[in-house]
């Protein structure tokens, strides 16, 4: 039923703060920019994260609700792969966002953290060595 990640879906009030900050974190602009919606294709599998303006929220264009409307980070928590969970996290606090939940070591190799970004979204990241096993599997085959 549940095929894989397509789309992970931020708000933000901010557009031109928010570009400038993701484009910083991401290392390339979005490849497609309204006065609506953002979006950048990241990562190993092209995953797509998008960033919808507030002023949206409650209107057909609205894929989630946004946190702003009631006051904290709301919905699940995306975990993005990295290398470096305690260097990730510091990184992104550096830039301005919150850190939500401290690196944690889950066992067996996995270890999360979050953050908040300057618009109250929660924003996960994780060591995954499943991640890794299948990234590897995928480039054997190709």
């Amino acid at each position: 039923m549940l095929r894989g990640l397509t789309t992970t879906a931020f708000y933000s009030p901010d557009f031109e703060a928010t570009k400038r900050w993701y484009t910083e974190l991401f290392g390339i602009p979005p490849y497609m920019d309204t006065p609506a919606y953002m979006e950048w294709r990241i990562g190993d599998y092209q995953h797509e994260f998008g960033v919808i303006h507030s002023k949206y929220a409650g209107s057909p264009l609205a894929m989630t609700p946004d946190p702003a409307t009631i006051g904290r980070p709301a919905g699940a928590i995306v975990y993005w792969h990295v290398d470096d969970v305690p260097a990730a996290q510091a990184r992104l606090v550096e830039m301005g966002a919150t850190a939500h939940d401290a690196p944690h070591d889950r066992g067996t190799g996995f270890i999360t953290a979050s953050v908040i970004d300057p618009w109250g979204n929660v924003l996960g990241l994780m060591y995954n060595p499943h991640y890794l096993e299948i990234l590897a599997s995928m480039k054997e085959t190709s």
